[in-house]
């Protein structure tokens, strides 16, 4: 983005914007590393349907079974565990998996930060937010559509750092196409080190970069604490329909045998890559799952598991990936419920749209996602904010917008205050019959804090609206993300340990090629 990106308010009208902009944005002292939910998850499966889809995976695990490619030492410890292994194709007998997961894998887990104060609990009641994850392009109202660079996806970093309502770090926000792709991990994770202090997740796209990620982690956090913390989760996908890949199980061995986070998840876009039926592509995704986690879980015990999945419907006109659809809510519904009868965290949803600017489209699919994502109890939100066309762009000033609505489902997570000042006997008493509360004790007292205050969001009257610039949503988000990366300062960090994370990834970068060919 532009730092000297022009206002369309002048004067004493853009201070007075700016001023009420930095009221609302402004991080709270306090504020929670992440969110408690105390509200009941929505469920649109009694306990007959669960168990119906649970048979099913069971089925598919047992008859069909599942393929776990070119990785050999994979097949034989499924072999050694009393799986069927014909090639590559890897059959589970009924209950295998379950027994095996319910056995060892946590229920849920703490991923430290090197600010301990910004540390995750994943699972339970708990829910994180993390910004989105892949896309190569980037987006913004000036710029337009464009390659995404090692300056965007450290801009994204330092949005992610700077928000109250974005929990984690992130992966990869954005790729840097600018680097190499086999030395832009270890920029990528530095950045995430350097410029924030939240949790943050590593590189899952050759076993040798998950290797990289340790180190550097050992070197942040000290190779001890590493030993025995948990301070990187990864995203390790299912290659669907019912295939592990080479890259995949390599990356999920290591960091699994570090005792590192792995949210295992089947990539699925339903009536593609699954059955076109919500039971069917549950009965996959709970398959899939399945099997990755019970592998994980027999070479390291112990080792923290996410139950994940990114569930989609496709258009069945032109074969395009939509979201903010019924069926992907109820998918996303059902594989939460699944995952808490499995006795593992959850990992879904976003704000997840196929619109290419920050519009109406991609208001109300984002927020068609997001909606699903917190009534379902979701743990682990990746793709929570900044997502476009798919996921193929990151959009500034979307991921501004997808901020504010992270906040609103913060403070609707917080569910209703029953405290004695919630209840406002003493409001009701002193205002009695006939009269207003604008005035009265119990608002002056509460005013500043009784309604989530919307950052982007223009409730004025016309004319005001008018003279400060008749600024549009997404307007008005581009000038909060300007000034959030102008005032942006890193976190402090050890000069030492800065230095020692420099010289390592000077080493790597001297003896990587700058090509995979």
């Amino acid at each position: 983005m532009n730092d000297q990106r022009p206002s369309r308010a002048s004067g004493g009208r853009a201070a007075r914007l700016k001023a009420r902009q930095q009221a609302q944005l402004e991080t709270r002292t306090g504020a929670p590393p992440y969110i408690t939910r105390r509200i009941k998850p929505l469920e649109v499966l009694d306990a007959e349907g669960l168990e119906l889809i649970e048979r099913n995976a069971d089925l598919l695990l047992e008859e069909i079974g599942i393929d776990f490619r070119d990785d050999p030492e994979a097949l034989q410890v499924l072999k050694d565990a009393g799986a069927d292994v014909e090639h590559e194709r890897v059959r589970f007998p009924r209950g295998l998996c379950r027994s095996v997961i319910q056995a060892s894998a946590p229920k849920e887990f703490v991923q430290h930060a090197r600010n301990p104060h910004r540390n995750v609990r994943i699972g339970g009641p708990h829910t994180v937010f993390a910004p989105g994850y892949g896309p190569p392009f980037v987006q913004d109202l000036e710029g337009g559509r464009r390659y995404a660079t090692l300056a965007d996806f450290q801009n994204f970093v330092k949005l992610s750092y700077l928000s109250p309502y974005m929990h984690h770090s992130g992966g990869t926000v954005c790729e840097p196409v600018d680097v190499p792709v086999t030395k832009r991990h270890l920029d990528m994770i530095y950045a995430h080190m350097r410029y924030s202090d939240k949790a943050f997740m590593g590189s899952v796209t050759h076993p040798q970069r998950a290797e990289d990620t340790v180190a550097m982690a050992k070197i942040l956090f000290g190779e001890e604490f590493v030993g025995s913390h948990t301070v990187i989760a990864s995203l390790i996908n299912a290659n669907s329909p019912m295939t592990f890949d080479a890259t995949m199980l390599g990356a999920a061995k290591v960091y699994a045998r570090s005792n590192q986070a792995c949210i295992l998840s089947p990539f699925i876009l339903s009536g593609a890559m699954s059955p076109v039926t919500a039971a069917g592509t549950l009965s996959q995704i709970l398959a899939e799952v399945l099997a990755g986690v019970c592998f994980l879980q027999l070479i390291a015990p112990g080792a923290p598991c996410v139950f994940g999945t990114f569930a989609s419907s496709v258009s069945m006109q032109s074969g395009a990936p939509t979201f903010g659809s019924p069926e992907a809510a109820l998918v996303l519904y059902g594989a939460a419920q699944l995952a808490r009868r499995l006795g593992l965290p959850f990992r879904s949803g976003g704000t997840l749209s196929a619109a290419k600017i920050p519009d109406a489209q991609a208001a109300f699919e984002s927020a068609n996602t997001l909606q699903p994502t917190i009534l379902a109890g979701t743990n682990f939100v990746l793709h929570a904010a900044g997502w476009l066309e798919g996921g193929l762009t990151m959009g500034y000033e979307k991921f501004i917008l997808d901020l504010d609505q992270l906040g609103m489902m913060q403070t609707f997570c917080n569910g209703i205050d029953l405290s004695e000042n919630g209840q406002a006997l003493d409001a009701l008493r002193e205002v009695g019959p006939g009269s207003h509360f604008l005035g009265c004790a119990h608002t002056q007292a509460n005013f500043s804090t009784a309604f989530y205050h919307s950052s982007v969001s223009d409730h004025n009257t016309f004319e005001q609206w008018r003279e400060e610039g008749g600024l549009s949503a997404s307007d008005r988000a581009g000038q909060v993300c300007q000034r959030m990366l102008n005032e942006h300062e890193a976190p402090p960090l050890d000069e030492a340990v800065d230095e020692a994370l420099r010289d390592y990834i000077a080493r790597r970068k001297a003896a990587l090629p700058d090509s995979d060919v």
